[in-house]
């Protein structure tokens, strides 16, 4: 399933480790590039990226990856392989909104909500949820709507409130909701949670032109705040990288690959002519 975006795992020289792990974990997964900075693979037809970026970020759950499986055999499969050196954050088991569900934090700190279910309801097997707490708590239903206005082919699906009759004061539960057709979620946690948003998982925008470039750096960046080599953070603290997708093709040019790299470590916001004529 191609889609212009994808999520980013950063990695502590592990990237390699990080993607055979996952790719042995769960069914049809598979390396599709891989040089000594990133590595890309695809679980079920959709990209990951694992970026050897150093020891400066630490993934935690304020970004999970919710994960549909058709099979409570497939769910028993996948939630033991994860646990394997990894911790229950809740454990498998009945819940309201599923038969069979647990929350667990892998080996490599990255964090996985197993439900069995149908795919149907979500429309994707791989769906990464976004959790506001700490200063952020409260904050879910406002990002759904500020992130569903910037990308085009975008919904909001549903949203469950813990009150909702009452909508003063009131969090979210679980949200879902679509951009550019790629489904992701959102949740308020008022728990005391020592973590918050960081740069250890990032959403990718791959982009055809400077113009969607342009429109989605700055729509993200109102209230946010500017990185380096196309990196940003938004309003509510959520990292995203905004790449042109000749980037890939640009790089892997051996004559043209050390020049392009130069060029974009200058950048903040990507310049697709300055790449392409360095």
């Amino acid at each position: 399933m191609e889609n212009n975006m994808y999520p980013c795992i950063w990695c502590d020289g592990n990237a390699k480790a990080v993607a055979d792990f996952y790719c042995s974990v769960f069914e049809d997964g598979k390396i599709k590039t891989e040089n000594p900075v990133v590595v890309t693979f695809e679980l079920s037809g959709q990209r990951f990226m694992a970026l050897n970026g150093g020891p400066q970020f630490k993934v935690n759950p304020s970004v999970s990856f919710f994960v549909v499986c058709e099979t409570e055999a497939e769910t028993k499969e996948v939630w033991t392989k994860l646990m394997e050196g990894g911790r229950a954050l809740m454990p498998l088991d009945k819940y309201d909104w599923s038969d069979l569900y647990g929350w667990v934090q892998d080996r490599f700190g990255i964090s996985w909500q197993i439900s069995f279910g149908k795919m149907e309801d979500v429309g994707q097997k791989y769906t990464p949820t976004l959790m506001f707490a700490g200063d952020q708590f409260g904050k879910a239903e406002q990002a759904v709507q500020f992130y569903t206005s910037i990308f085009k082919d975008s919904t909001v699906t549903g949203i469950l409130y813990d009150t909702p009759d009452d909508e003063s004061g009131r969090s979210v539960v679980h949200a879902q909701f679509r951009l550019n057709g790629y489904v992701m979620m959102a949740m308020d946690s008022s728990l005391p949670h020592p973590f918050s948003f960081n740069e250890a998982v990032s959403m990718v925008v791959s982009c055809e032109n400077q113009e969607q470039i342009d429109h989605y750096w700055s729509k993200l960046t109102e209230g946010g705040e500017e990185s380096m080599c196309g990196w940003l953070k938004d309003k509510f603290g959520v990292s995203w990288q905004i790449v042109p997708s000749i980037l890939e093709e640009l790089m892997s040019d051996r004559e043209r690959g050390g020049r392009v790299m130069q060029a974009f470590l200058q950048m903040k916001k990507f310049d697709i002519e300055t790449l392409i004529k360095a």
